[in-house]
């Protein structure tokens, strides 16, 4: 099995096999998670995902609502088109701001956010693509909190990502929020894995 490879059925861990090891497997992802995560300005993080983070949210979504075979059949549809393929980064982009007015007025404001998303190494220009199961985006303009990125590279590009000693930055180019951050080393190096 590869790290491409869809989430199935043999990869869930039976509900109570879970709940035993679950203190165990948290402290896990929390230390795989530790370093896929981005923040870009002061409202907007990054949460890089591979097939061991859509796993454990899988097995998490199982365990709070315990909605059985029926509910595992939707969780794997939903999460399996976050696996990243070959030469592709994948990320949860999640607006968090805590003050509900404030939260209300950027999410009117930065509609089709997804479309100005980028890394930029070495010359190149990776734009992301967002999940298409629904349009993330209202037709008064506003957004949604959380959007699923794909990020998807060439063969030249992924080479390149995966050697690079200079800077990767990951930038958003909205008109109403214009920033980009330095992707920290280890960050890289967990992102790497991916590819």
């Amino acid at each position: 099995m590869t790290q491409y490879a869809p989430i199935t059925n043999a990869d869930i861990l039976p509900l109570e096999v879970f709940t035993e090891k679950r203190t165990e497997l948290r402290q896990e992802i929390v230390r795989l998670k530790k370093n896929r995560r981005v923040s870009v300005g002061p409202d907007i993080t990054f949460y890089f995902e591979n097939r061991a983070t859509l796993l454990w949210q899988i097995q998490e979504m199982l365990y709070i609502e315990k909605g059985g075979e029926e509910q595992l059949k939707d969780e794997l549809q939903a999460y399996n088109t976050l696996v990243p393929q070959k030469n592709e980064l994948v990320a949860t982009m999640m607006i968090e701001i805590e003050d509900m007015d404030h939260r209300r007025v950027m999410l009117s404001q930065l509609g089709h956010i997804e479309k100005h998303i980028t890394i930029l190494f070495e010359g190149e220009i990776v734009r992301a693509l967002s999940e298409d199961d629904v349009e993330r985006t209202t037709a008064e303009g506003k957004t949604s909190a959380v959007h699923f990125l794909h990020f998807p590279m060439t063969e030249n590009q992924a080479a390149l990502f995966l050697t690079t000693q200079n800077e990767v930055l990951l930038a958003i180019e909205h008109p109403r929020y214009h920033y980009q951050t330095s992707i920290p080393k280890e960050t890289l190096e967990s992102l790497r894995g991916d590819l």
